[in-house]
């Protein structure tokens, strides 16, 4: 009975998320929320396993990842992804900037070595965080190697609210524009929403009945598109992620008409797997205790400060060139906080929210979503992997 109170405790958590944010218009986001309840809970009643016992365990969340990534691919098409390079740029150059001021700044208020330990988390996800721990660890320095993954827990919880509020900008501007220039969406386009289906004139070559046409088969076609991706990122040996491949081969196996639009959705089991994901990224949350924050929680807060207003200063220099407005050029770049599937989650509630027709929020995710997401990739899964991996040669 134990494993079923888990779950509900995290479904709970899910709910109460989902709940304030749409109460609030997504100004407070649910993945905020959830977060600080996943806090508290561990903090003071919550088992440090939870979510492994209500069943998300590592092998599961692996699955969850490949199979969501080929399923993003099929809300887009090669040339909406090709154009993303834009989004990619500015949250690679954003990095850099929180890099310049992290290193020169915050090397005037802090020892080299906190600096280090601080910026790879800072500008990633865990992956970062726990290779500068090992790093740390290696190096003897055993009073910094908390930072890493408390680094990584604090900025995206700060993240979440501040990138929140520049999509909530960005898609007011997209809206003012949707409706002053009254434009109108093909009604044959490729849906991004969560009940997108497939088009009159979208290609299909697996012609089968209705009948035929069940969630198992989906799902064995997802499955299949997500294993090659995997295979091909081992060949490559990770020159490219295996996120990107699967999120690329996605798009492709939907323009082929092997995969339908929304294939999860379709399916029926999107939303399980999303909190499944959602779920396992919160469980980070109970490497850290009150006692260990509170050692180093001046050091996270001016970094975090520091490297947000290096991303912010350079989102603003290149918002215009780059031909983006300057809210959502620093959403790209605020997607070093946290990355997929969070990145997913904002943009989308975001979109719904702020829009009062379906239409309207076709639009908002076209205009928004796939930079979000490519933004993301670019910064969390192979940046703050890159720079790690240069900085544990700086410790």
């Amino acid at each position: 009975m134990s494993f079923l109170l888990c779950f509900l405790a995290v479904m709970l958590f899910m709910l109460i998320g989902e709940w304030v944010s749409t109460a609030s218009k997504a100004y407070i986001p649910s993945v905020f929320v959830t977060a600080v309840l996943f806090i508290i809970g561990f903090w003071t009643f919550i088992p440090k396993d939870v979510v492994t016992q209500a069943s998300y365990n590592t092998e599961f969340v692996q699955i969850c990842i490949a199979l969501l990534l080929v399923h993003l691919g099929t809300l887009m098409n090669l040339k909406q992804l090709i154009a993303q390079w834009k989004a990619v740029a500015i949250a690679l150059l954003g990095v850099c900037g929180t890099i310049l001021f992290t290193l020169t700044i915050g090397t005037l208020i802090f020892d080299w070595h906190t600096v280090v330990a601080a910026v790879p988390p800072l500008t990633g996800g865990l992956v970062a965080a726990l290779l500068m721990t090992d790093g740390l660890k290696a190096a003897g320095i055993t009073t910094l190697v908390a930072l890493p993954v408390s680094m990584f827990i604090t900025h995206s919880l700060i993240g979440y609210p501040i990138t929140s509020m520049m999509l909530k900008k960005e898609s007011q501007r997209l809206i003012n524009k949707f409706r002053t220039e009254s434009i109108t969406l093909d009604p044959n386009r490729q849906k991004m929403t969560m009940n997108g289906t497939n088009s009159a004139s979208e290609k299909r070559i697996f012609g089968l009945p209705d009948d035929y046409q069940t969630s198992a088969f989906i799902l064995v076609r997802v499955a299949l598109v997500a294993l090659l991706s995997l295979y091909v990122a081992q060949l490559m040996h990770g020159i490219i992620n295996s996120f990107v491949i699967c999120l690329i081969f996605g798009v492709i196996a939907h323009q082929l008409g092997i995969l339908e639009t929304n294939a999860l959705n379709r399916a029926g089991v999107f939303n399980w797997l999303i909190y499944g994901l959602l779920a396992y990224v919160f469980s980070q949350l109970n490497l850290t205790t009150p006692s260990m924050l509170a050692q180093i929680i001046i050091q996270i807060v001016v970094l975090i400060i520091l490297g947000i207003l290096g991303m912010y200063l350079a989102s603003l220099i290149l918002a215009k060139p780059f031909g983006m407005s300057r809210p959502m050029a620093f959403a790209c770049s605020l997607t070093a906080l946290f990355g997929f599937p969070a990145d997913y989650i904002l943009t989308t509630e975001v979109c719904k929210n702020n829009s009062s027709t379906s239409d309207e929020e076709e639009y908002l995710l076209e205009n928004i979503l796939p930079k979000m997401l490519v933004g993301g990739f670019a910064t969390v899964s192979i940046a703050s992997v890159i720079i790690a991996s240069i900085f544990l040669k700086l410790i």
